[in-house]
């Protein structure tokens, strides 16, 4: 958890140092005067506000035996403060806290999180008694933090943007949910309301830290989450990194 978190420090410095590198790009021997962003009028622009996130989930380095399929999602609510720089409000800090979720769907294929064996099984059940709908839940406490750039400070909700950043957090929750349970032929057993879950963290890395990325215009915009802390806990599973896309609703 301390390498985490210097890693965070590191990566959040590096995000500061590069904003303000951009935002302050002269040569010593430029004659134009230092912007003056005190006409700049911010006080109806909010200082905190919600950002919800939604859409695509996938594995990264994922082998065959691991038959995700069916559209695998995340959805994530945040509330989030902005501080806009007073070097110049065309760039401001964003950090907040929320819950992040992701539901890995599968095709025909068991995750035992109670199984008791050093690796997480992922287990063919083709031709034996399977859920139609099978999917893993991870449900974290996530700490989201942005530089920001608006082309219209003043007015955000008309504004083009683009934020970079990192999340850190925990998992507060892991299990698995199946649905109808059918036998090899495709028949229900139970009907269609039979469900059974199942919840372990024991094979789950506990921790979150992702690098982030969106663009768009003004409430709406399109990004990208990479997790550099693979999804499965070191020797309980292949390596695999989680790496998502969607659409952000924001304030800012």
């Amino acid at each position: 958890m301390k390498q985490t978190l210097l890693l965070l420090v590191g990566l959040t410095s590096a995000l500061f140092i590069q904003a303000q590198t951009t935002k302050g790009t002269t040569t010593n021997t430029s004659t134009k005067a230092k912007a003056d962003w005190s006409k700049l009028d911010l006080s109806s622009r909010p200082g905190d506000h919600f950002m919800i996130q939604y859409g695509s989930d996938m594995w990264l380095g994922k082998p065959d035996s691991v038959r995700t399929g069916g559209f695998s999602r995340h959805f994530n609510l945040y509330f989030m403060l902005d501080k806009p720089f007073k070097s110049d409000p065309h760039y401001s800090l964003g950090i907040g806290a929320g819950i992040g979720s992701s539901n890995m769907f599968f095709t025909n294929t068991y995750v035992n999180l109670k199984a008791n064996t050093a690796k997480l099984p992922f287990t063919r059940v083709d031709s034996a008694d399977h859920f139609k709908k099978f999917k893993l839940t991870t449900i974290a406490l996530e700490i989201p933090v942005e530089i920001r750039h608006f082309s219209d400070p003043e007015h955000p909700g008309k504004s083009w943007k683009w934020a970079a950043g990192v999340k850190v957090g925990t998992v507060l929750k892991s299990y698995t949910k199946g649905k109808n349970l059918e036998n090899k032929a495709g028949s229900s057993i139970y009907g269609n309301t039979y469900i059974v879950k199942e919840s372990n963290k024991r094979f789950m890395n506990g921790t979150v830290l992702a690098l982030t990325g969106r663009f768009g215009y003004g409430i709406f915009s399109v990004g990208a989450q990479y997790n550099l802390i693979g999804v499965l806990k070191d020797g309980t599973g292949p390596a695999m990194n989680k790496f998502s896309f969607g659409f952000t609703i924001s304030g800012l």
